[in-house]
């Protein structure tokens, strides 16, 4: 009898919590969907191949080609503070992408040098 009373808590205990967990899931959906998040992930899965190019990076940072590192810098921390400010995270990251693009054309900079002397 205590086993029969014990099988039939523990189903009713696991349909209680399976329905908890399909509400929770559902309303983690909906709230993903109301603040834009799931469509800038899935936005983020296609473009995740993409690679910003150097002209785009320059344009986003607002360098030239003459630019030093260090303007660089100051421009990204300049641009990235101000849009964190604001709440525009696409932008802060457009701007953070910029900067990783010219980081890499930076450093391969610095190498042909040290092996040109």
């Amino acid at each position: 009898m205590a086993a029969k009373i014990l099988a039939n808590l523990i189903i009713m205990g696991s349909g209680i919590v399976a329905r908890a967990f399909v509400q929770a899931y559902r309303q983690a959906l909906t709230n993903a969907s109301k603040s834009g998040v799931a469509h800038e992930a899935v936005q983020n899965i296609k473009r995740g191949s993409k690679v910003m190019a150097e002209p785009e990076a320059r344009q986003v940072l607002g360098v030239t080609e003459n630019s030093s590192w260090e303007e660089v810098v100051k421009k990204y921390d300049n641009l990235f503070e101000r849009n964190a400010q604001n709440g525009s995270f696409y932008l802060q990251s457009k701007v953070h992408r910029a900067k990783e693009c010219l980081e890499v054309v930076y450093q391969k900079r610095a190498e042909g040098k040290n092996t040109d002397s």
